[in-house]
């Protein structure tokens, strides 16, 4: 009775729980992985599937489980929503907005991701719509075991302003691709070398102002689809909410993590790095990288006879994704981590681009310095590596946060391969921790390091080469010894997170009623008690 219960997110345990793996009986990793792998054997994909377990004890597979499917998951609330998208394709702009519209409907209604699949296909051709929609089970980074999503629900409007500079950068974008670390050296694939897809059509790119954005995590910047096999031939999205970013640019919380005589100058500087950045991460990090597979039985999307040359190993590549593979289903737990690191080391190592950053309007005349910006980059990288400590759970030895995890791989990996252009000063005795960066040395230190490990994460990723990365990865994001001794401080250190309280809309006879609320907790209780829900 005076037990406690799990107080973190995880695989199920005494100490960590998911939604994803409900019942009395708590499921292990390996019967997850079991069940996972039976369903991809079987072409069943796992985003808006839960797993529970109905018996304690299960000795052999071949005789005491049978895996039932079970529909109907959810079925009140996707009522719900099916018969609200119905009443606003009704106002759709176009006719592929009323597909996709449709599309979603009948895969809520049926469970199948196929047809969803399809409507993300269909979403993607409705380029600069003027209201932008995101519907679905989406973000897989609260899964532990990293392949099932959550159901997330955008509307937004589109800033054309704001747009055009996005647009300009996409036109750029190949000559920013063929300065990535896989692609020097090379003449193959115009310049992008082998593992990076040729880019047939600039994808679409806009700045929205949400209105309503339901979702565990209000993101910054999202690159969809998801599915690797339909982003492969270009076919995505990029969109960066600007007024989530306007409103995390008004905080005035100063970083405990830096020093003081330059806290001022680094806040000062973190709205503009970080847009660039978020930017980047999203059309440069997610939007770039070919995985290298067999797309139909005997036909491969590279030279079967003459594999590629692996730019780590010096030899040709041995592995790729097998029929019906995945990249969520071979790296499981590892994707969403690996995926967001990989996308965040891509902006960062772009940073240092003159041409790039005189796209945004920084140059040997603006305020703000071009250098200016690169610093604050790398000050980021060491601040988001620190705070990201606070999502290590110690008792379950693992991380709450895909992209925490990301941000201390990166900062252990700048602060053992940086020579030294990085520290982190401890002071143990007043609980405080400072990232020192030398910036006559970002160049010639930093930037390799960065370009070291997003090559190798790059080749892992794109050649289904999970043990090696599994091995490297974990490596880089072990928490232990002087770490554990960072994060006590981090902890001591704990800012409140962001609360966003958003608006809601009322019709009145022919008219659109806006109601916003005050930025309290009072607001948000009652922003969600009037929708209706």
């Amino acid at each position: 009775m005076y037990s406690s219960h799990p107080s973190s997110l995880g695989f199920p345990g005494s100490k960590t729980q998911s939604a994803y793996y409900p019942g009395d009986y708590a499921i292990t990793k390996e019967e997850i992985a079991d069940i996972s792998n039976l369903m991809e054997q079987n072409g069943v994909l796992p985003e808006n599937t839960r797993i529970q377990k109905r018996m304690k004890e299960l000795q052999n597979w071949g005789t005491d489980r049978t895996v039932r499917v079970v529909k109907g998951d959810h079925s009140h609330e996707l009522v719900s929503i099916c018969r609200s998208l119905e009443q606003a394709s009704q106002f759709a702009a176009n006719d592929t907005q009323k597909r996709f519209l449709d599309q979603y409907v009948r895969s809520f209604e049926s469970g199948d991701l196929e047809i969803y699949k399809e409507s993300q296909r269909t979403w993607v051709k409705d380029t600069a719509p003027r209201v932008e929609n995101i519907f679905g089970f989406v973000e897989r980074y609260r899964d532990p075991f990293g392949i099932r999503a959550e159901f997330e629900g955008l509307v937004a409007i589109s800033d054309p302003e704001e747009t055009k500079l996005l647009t300009r950068l996409v036109e750029d974008s190949p000559t920013f691709i063929k300065q990535l670390p896989w692609a020097q050296g090379t003449s193959e694939n115009n310049g992008k070398g082998p593992f990076e897809k040729a880019l047939l059509e600039p994808p679409d790119f806009s700045s929205i102002h949400t209105l309503a954005y339901c979702s565990s995590v209000i993101y910054s910047g999202i690159n969809l689809p998801s599915y690797n096999d339909i982003r492969q031939g270009c076919d995505f999205k990029n969109v960066i909410i600007a007024n989530r970013m306007t409103a995390e640019s008004k905080s005035s919380d100063i970083s405990p993590f830096v020093d003081a005589a330059e806290a001022s100058i680094f806040q000062k500087h973190k709205y503009p790095t970080m847009y660039i950045w978020i930017v980047l991460h999203e059309l440069l990090g997610h939007g770039t990288g070919k995985l290298i597979c067999e797309e139909e039985r005997g036909n491969f999307n590279f030279d079967f006879e003459h594999p590629p040359i692996d730019p780590l190993a010096k030899e040709p590549i041995h592995s790729w994704y097998r029929l019906g593979q995945t990249l969520t289903g071979v790296f499981a737990d590892l994707a969403p981590t690996v995926e967001e690191c990989r996308a965040d080391l891509v902006g960062a190592y772009l940073k240092d681009s003159k041409a790039l950053l005189a796209l945004f309007g920084f140059d040997a005349s603006s305020k703000i310095s071009p250098n200016d910006i690169t610093y604050n980059v790398y000050l980021q990288l060491g601040v988001k590596g620190i705070r990201g400590l606070q999502n290590f759970n110690i008792d379950g030895d693992r991380w709450g946060q895909a992209q925490s995890r990301a941000h201390f791989a990166m900062l252990k990996c700048l602060l053992r391969d940086g020579n030294g252009f990085m520290k982190i000063d401890c002071d143990g005795a007043h609980d405080q921790l400072t990232v020192r960066v030398d910036r006559s040395r970002i160049i010639s230190d930093g930037k390799p390091a960065l370009a070291r490990m997003l090559l190798k994460l790059h080749m892992y990723r794109c050649t289904a080469n999970v043990k090696s990365c599994r091995t490297y990865y974990e490596d880089l994001s072990r928490v232990d010894g002087e770490y554990l001794e960072w994060r006590r401080i981090v902890l001591a250190k704990k800012q409140p997170r962001m609360v966003f309280v958003q608006a809601n809309t009322f019709i009145d006879g022919d008219q659109v009623i806006l109601k916003e609320y005050e930025p309290t907790q009072e607001g948000v209780v009652q922003s969600w008690a009037e929708r209706g829900l």
